[in-house]
């Protein structure tokens, strides 16, 4: 199985500075985010995709529908795919980090999540996408996402995984074997 993650395109909320894990709030693309999609789609043309997973936030289903052009499969949204709870929603992302910056594995800003508690449930997603036989995967989400999958499976400890940093429209690709198959 492969797995590609995704970051989805530039919002109107990235050229703020403002955080977002509110689903409801008016989060969109940007003219720059779908031309990112786009050029991310023309990359990702002639990669064999069996599914795509997105978060709940508009902007991955935008990302996700601007890819999928190419390749026509299921779009599914999945609630543990959805971006960090902040506790700081439409609010400049440098108040967050000021706030969290010191401790952000174990700081539980209120109305939010910490690090960790985020952690734990990428890696619940990650845990039964290893089981499932769901094909090549394409995932489009989040920057905080595509950090918990680079630690997953390069095997980096947290420290290395906070300080990574993905562009807009920016992929990984992770060849992974379903150790849990069926055997029959």
């Amino acid at each position: 199985m492969n797995i590609y993650i995704v970051r989805h395109g530039q919002t109107n909320y990235n050229v703020l500075g403002l955080c977002n894990d509110n689903p409801a709030k008016d989060v969109y693309l940007t003219r720059e985010g779908i031309s990112q999609a786009e050029q991310i789609a023309e990359q990702l043309s002639n990669v064999a995709i069996d599914l795509i997973f997105v978060s709940q936030l508009p902007r991955t289903r935008q990302t996700a529908r601007l890819i999928n052009a190419y390749h026509g499969v299921r779009i599914i949204e999945c609630e543990e795919l959805n971006d960090i709870r902040t506790g700081f929603d439409g609010n400049p992302v440098d108040e967050y980090f000021s706030a969290v910056g010191h401790n952000r594995f174990n700081l539980v800003p209120k109305g939010g999540e910490s690090l960790s508690q985020f952690k734990h449930r990428v890696n619940a997603f990650i845990d039964v996408l290893l089981v499932e036989d769901y094909g090549n995967v394409l995932i489009v989400a989040h920057e905080e996402t595509m950090r918990v999958f680079a630690a997953r499976f390069n095997h980096l400890s947290d420290q290395q995984m906070d300080s990574l940093s993905f562009a807009n429209c920016e992929h990984l690709t992770f060849r992974v074997n379903n150790l849990f198959k069926n055997s029959a």
